[in-house]
């Protein structure tokens, strides 16, 4: 089996990088990716909603510059109190 975790992942920058997001189904969403990414620009689609309706999910795709703002972005999505997870 292989380690994924003794290989770094190789990308070409820029790329266009899609996280998902799960939030509370009340969450308004588009604010929080307003406040995260604080004008630059992205996509927002809801992905999913859970089978008792209580979480939903979305992908969120932008272009990334290099892998610190790539990883920073999911610090941030990561740290925001209205974003369960981050995939």
């Amino acid at each position: 089996m292989i380690d994924l975790n003794k290989h770094k992942l190789k990308l070409n920058y820029p790329c266009s990088w899609k996280y998902k997001v799960v939030v509370l189904k009340d969450t308004n969403t588009k604010c929080v990716c307003d406040d995260v990414f604080k004008g630059r620009k992205h996509n927002l689609c809801q992905s999913n909603v859970s089978k008792n309706g209580k979480f939903k999910s979305y992908d969120i795709e932008l272009l990334v510059h290099n892998d610190e703002d790539r990883e920073e972005l999911h610090k941030l999505l990561n740290a925001h109190q209205d974003i369960k997870m981050v995939l």
